[in-house]
């Protein structure tokens, strides 16, 4: 068995290497050898001392932060369990505290 895969427009297994694309020799179609990757499979969420991030860490924060429109500051030490990651913005962390529900940059937090 071949390890060149089928191709996704004629399903037919009669394609070739050219380059960095496979070429369909029936119906001509060219496709990438290395699959596209995602923007939210490439993003990479670290924390304050480099530490990788994933959905549903416990983090605490490093510092004290004020939120922005409130006269209330989330204190540095607060630990926030079941992080969520978000892919737009520039706030990667969806999260919820005692003072309620915040989004947050990951320089900011320290894995637990």
């Amino acid at each position: 068995m071949s390890a060149i895969p089928a191709c996704p427009v004629c399903s037919m297994e009669n394609t070739y290497p050219d380059g960095e694309n496979y070429v369909c020799a029936d119906c001509g179609h060219e496709f990438p050898q290395v699959a596209a990757s995602t923007e939210e499979d490439s993003r990479i969420v670290r924390d304050a001392n480099g530490t990788v991030l994933a959905d549903g860490d416990s983090v605490v924060l490093i510092k004290d932060l004020k939120v922005k429109g409130s006269s209330i500051t989330l204190k540095q030490g607060s630990k926030v369990k079941s992080i969520r990651l978000v892919g737009d913005g520039d706030h990667e962390v969806d999260c919820k505290l005692d003072e309620g529900k915040f989004m947050l940059k990951a320089c900011f937090l320290k894995k637990v």
